[in-house]
């Protein structure tokens, strides 16, 4: 069947049937619109402006001439669906399509069940979110539908042919289609349309009667006309929305009541933390409840794809200020927000991984200020105060949030479901559900140990003594959060050294973990008590334009308060092996993790074969390092590196694809790679939608022959906000392209 519409029937010239009748005829989506109203004025005025082909004045004038490919758009008030469908029932052939625009589905689907005895295949409800305050047929708009959402509520024995139609219809209106079950689009348009209207009339019905505001319309600010312009709608059809959307309706509004009466004991009481509470969540959920819900960025969504052209050459010089410690900025959320107290953070890095962590905690319950310009205030709720969050936690593409939430969550008194994008949702998590299961807790995941993860609240976790089969501060970092949960001492012991951010900041929160070479541990059912965190620049992000220094003639470069934690400075003694002119001044120790001020100064570099002790240390630094490499003479080898496979993409794989497009000598290993260093030509790179690899290639560029193209670095945010600028500034020259 051909999803070109032959006839378009609009019966009901509102606004809604008036504007698609128009859209189709305009657009040309099919060979004729017909159009029914009971006012004969409503009918002449739709003919006189162009509206319709034609008109009729009762249906069964036009039904005889209906047939398959021919579609019927039920355009009347909700409450007077029913009967439409009513006399429709003997009119219609089998093969009309018969859609309706009512935004409740519950009661229409009733009706046709009602008059049909079944659910007819020709049936598809249909819903378009859009609208004005303005009605009737005079309001008429043929770009009303354009980019607005129209939800499709197909039932099982909805017939794919009429829904293909239908779908059709509005997308060439300019709609996009999804589509949902019927009670889920009444559950979700009470809360996200039908309440707002309510509570819209409700505030100006109340208003009205008061005489002593008599002039607060006469002064409303624009905040105010804002939210009652939509009480200037048309009262009949809200009066049928409500009645026919009763049940869903009336669960919401008792929802919205329980706050509303607890905002008031808040207001009676004094009680500052909860009025403040209310009003940060809510500016934060405004943005991001359609991001979740969407799978979009915590920061402005990007509708184009971000590509780097970066030219060849040049060196880099100055001194830079670089982002603050995302591993640091993730922890001071978490710990802040269990603690005591209020925790005062600066230089939070307000990237996407780090406001995925803050956005999970405002959704369990916490009281989160800013970020502004970097700085953060955590109301702490205690060790116990977390609560349950009215959905899944959303946590984009950050690995360490969904890592480290699970060993904190995993004994919670309620459930909850952890959630990410494409890419988070590919990366392997049964290394943390393996030992919280030893403790008790209880954890699905998908397929493969994969995202998302389920976690069965109200669990009593006992503790373990965990012997990590690889290397991995999150898996330690995951097993010692649940202990602070459990029973007993829980113990972590590293093969080889990794970041040991967590015990650091457990430490200066107040909570003792006892730190013994690889072995780390603490006993259950303490307390932590809220403490000031200056967060250090993020060696990881610093490490760039040290490889930048390190590899282009010229180069001088400073970077100031970058933390050089012991656990952390792989990249500087891999480096310094390879010949770089490395120089640490001005150390200083900031909430327990140690600082410094970081000098690179250009020098020849040599390949080295790059020690397996030094693997943990540098793990996320390895993609700029094998730039590095690249440009070094003779061969580096690095192996025992396994882990970089599973990281936001194979980052061995991804880096050595790369190379040799830029015509360097790389080749990949199981657990590492050996690379030749050699000229780089230039070329295209795609980064695999990997921020560090993204950002590794734009460095390559400055001992490039040629400019080098990377496809996809969007997800730069994800790490390093601001790095192209930050780059230019230095002395790179990167240009973004969307596309």
């Amino acid at each position: 069947m051909s999803k070109k519409i032959n006839r378009l029937v609009v019966i009901g010239l509102g606004l809604i049937g008036s504007s698609l009748a128009k859209a189709a005829r305009d657009r040309g989506l099919c060979r004729e619109v017909i159009g029914f109203s009971r006012s004969p004025d409503t009918l002449t005025k739709a003919l006189n402006a162009g509206i319709v082909d034609r008109v009729v004045h009762r249906i069964e004038d036009v039904a005889p001439e209906l047939g398959e490919g021919d579609v019927v758009v039920i355009g009347v008030p909700t409450l007077t669906v029913p009967s439409i469908i009513r006399s429709l029932k003997p009119l219609l052939a089998d093969g009309v399509t018969i859609t309706d625009v009512a935004s409740v589905k519950g009661s229409v689907v009733n009706a046709v069940r009602e008059a049909y005895e079944c659910i007819p295949p020709q049936f598809v409800p249909g819903h378009p979110i859009a609208g004005s305050e303005k009605s009737g047929v005079d309001a008429v708009n043929p770009g009303l539908f354009d980019d607005h959402r129209v939800i499709l509520t197909p039932l099982s024995e909805t017939g794919s042919q009429h829904i293909q139609l239908v779908q059709a219809l509005w997308e060439g209106a300019g709609a996009v289609v999804s589509k949902m079950t019927v009670a889920e689009h009444d559950e979700v348009l009470a809360a996200t349309s039908h309440l707002p209207h309510m509570l819209a009339y409700a505030l100006v019905d109340t208003l009205s009667k008061m005489r002593e505001n008599q002039e607060i319309f006469r002064y409303a600010a624009g905040g105010f006309r804002d939210f009652t312009r939509i009480a200037a709608s048309d009262p009949i059809m809200w009066h049928d929305i409500v009645m026919a959307n009763d049940k869903a309706v009336l669960s919401v509004l008792e929802a919205l009541s329980e706050n509303i009466e607890r905002i008031k004991q808040a207001i009676t009481t004094g009680d500052s933390d909860h009025l403040l509470g209310v009003f940060t969540r809510a500016k934060e959920a405004r943005n991001h409840f359609s991001k979740m819900l969407e799978n979009k960025a915590y920061l402005e969504p990007m509708t184009q794809i971000i590509d780097y052209r970066v030219a060849p050459g040049g060196h880099v010089s100055g001194e830079i200020r670089i982002p603050g410690d995302k591993s640091i900025s993730h922890r001071s959320i978490m710990l802040g927000s269990i603690a005591q107290g209020v925790t005062e953070i600066t230089g939070f890095l307000e990237g996407e991984d780090s406001l995925a962590t803050l956005q999970a905690f405002r959704d369990m319950g916490v009281v989160i200020e800013g970020p502004t310009d970097g700085r953060v205030i955590v109301h702490g709720v205690g060790v116990n105060g977390l609560k349950a969050p009215a959905g899944p936690l959303y946590l984009g593409n950050s690995g360490t949030s969904m890592r480290l939430l699970t060993g904190l969550l995993a004994a919670q008194p309620f459930d909850v479901e952890l959630t990410g994008d494409e890419s988070l949702s590919k990366r392997p998590m049964e290394r943390i559900a393996t030992p919280l299961r030893q403790m008790g807790a209880l954890i699905e995941t998908e397929e493969g140990g994969r995202p998302p993860l389920r976690i069965k609240g109200g669990q009593s976790l006992k503790a373990i003594d965990y012997e990590l089969p690889m290397a991995s501060a999150q898996v330690k970092s995951c097993v010692l959060l649940a202990g602070l949960y459990a029973e007993g001492v829980t113990r972590t012991t590293e093969p080889a050294p990794t970041r040991d951010h967590t015990e650091r900041m457990l430490t200066g929160f107040g909570y003792r973990v006892d730190r013994k070479g690889a072995v780390a541990d603490l006993v259950g059912g303490g307390t932590l008590k809220a403490v000031a965190i200056d967060v250090p620049a993020d060696i990881s992000s610093a490490t760039f334009y040290m490889v930048a220094a390190a590899i282009a003639p010229g180069s001088d470069i400073i970077l100031p308060h970058v933390g050089v934690n012991p656990t952390r400075i792989g990249v500087v003694n891999i480096l310094q092996m390879m010949g770089a002119d490395i120089q640490l001044s001005n150390h200083s120790e900031v909430g327990g993790e140690p600082v410094a001020d970081i000098r690179v100064r250009y020098a020849p570099l040599h390949g080295i074969e790059i020690p397996e002790d030094q693997v943990p240390l540098a793990i996320d630094e390895f993609p700029a390092l094998f730039v590095a490499a690249a440009c070094a003479e003779g061969q580096t080898i690095l192996t025992g590196a396994e882990e970089l496979r599973v990281k936001e993409s194979d980052r061995i794989q991804a880096m050595a694809d790369g190379l040799k497009i830029l015509g360097v000598d790389a080749v990949p290993t199981a657990d590492g790679i050996i690379i030749n260093g050699g000229p780089i030509m230039g070329g295209e790179v795609d980064s695999v939608d990997d921020h560090r690899i993204a950002m590794s290639f734009a460095v390559a560029a400055l001992r490039a022959s040629n400019p080098v193209l990377i496809r996809n670095c969007n997800n730069v945010v994800t790490s390093f906000p601001g790095f192209v600028s930050l780059a230019n500034e230095a002395g790179l020259n990167v240009v973004e392209e969307r596309r």
